[in-house]
């Protein structure tokens, strides 16, 4: 899985705000309280990250309703699987990411360990 570009991210940053899932307007709307965009920019967008296999869409009147394919958890935990298996020493990779981490992100990383890696209630 690859990241999106930077219109592609700040769509589906704005579908996964609406538990992923909008039509173009819904979409729309909530990018222009950060800046000017065109009906048809976020449409023709929306219609690219359909083709790549990103969103799903169903008919709902005269509008398309689309679906994110991943949550947002689940890109995230697929990028980083990515960078972690494309290094050449995926332990070094591995160990300066922990390394970076604060006290309180170590202490839930050993909290999911200890859950075998399922998900929490959170």
């Amino acid at each position: 899985m690859r990241g999106f570009g930077e219109l592609e991210a700040v769509v589906m940053d704005r579908l996964w705000s609406l538990d992923g899932s909008g039509t173009v307007r819904e979409v729309l709307e909530l990018i222009q309280t950060d800046r000017e965009i065109a009906y048809t920019t976020v449409l023709s967008t929306m219609d690219n990250l359909y083709r790549k296999g990103h969103l799903t869409r169903e008919r709902v009147g005269k509008a398309h309703r689309f679906q994110t394919v991943v949550s947002h958890d689940e890109h995230t935990a697929a990028l980083m699987r990515q960078a972690w298996s494309t290094g050449k020493d995926s332990d070094a990779v591995l160990t300066h990411f922990v390394g970076e981490m604060s006290e309180d992100e170590l202490a839930r990383l050993q909290e999911v360990l200890a859950r075998g890696g399922r998900a929490s209630g959170r």
